[in-house]
Formats: C-alpha cells, sequence, structure tokens
C-alpha cells in the first residue's frame, strides 16, 4: 500500500466513524466498583427447585437403566 492509500483509508475512517469522546478527560459520574463489591455480596447459591427435579429424575432413570451411564458419560 502506498501512502497515498493510507491517507484516504485513514480521511474514510475519520469521516465515518464519529469520535467517542470530545473532552480529553471525560470520566464516568460515579465509581462503579462499589455497586459491583454490592452485588457480588447479594448473589446466594440458590438452586432453583427444578434444578432438583431434573437431578432426581436423572437418577432415578440412572438407577433403572444402569446401561445408560456411559451414554450419559459421553454426553457430559
Amino acid at each position: 500500500m502506498t501512502t497515498h492509500d493510507h491517507k484516504r483509508i485513514h480521511h474514510l475512517l475519520t469521516q465515518s466513524l464519529a469520535p467517542t469522546n470530545t473532552e480529553l478527560k471525560a470520566e464516568l459520574q460515579r465509581d462503579l466498583w462499589p455497586a459491583m463489591l454490592r452485588r457480588f455480596e447479594q448473589r446466594s447459591l440458590a438452586v432453583p427447585w427444578f434444578d432438583w427435579a431434573l437431578a432426581a429424575a436423572v437418577l432415578v432413570c440412572l438407577a433403572l437403566f444402569p446401561r445408560a451411564i456411559p451414554v450419559l458419560l459421553y454426553h457430559l
């Protein structure tokens, strides 16, 4: 590529892409890290009832059909 091509590409890119920041020192209006820490603290390890029912159904099926164990392990 020649310098003319580089200049043309640069010109086309600057025309097509809007500037993301008009100020040099743009900052967030607030600090997001404390909010992130609060969200981490709020999360609990709660498993929905449907997941327990599905796990129980899989265990019952494996107890009734032990030959299905390799099939299940293959798909995991």
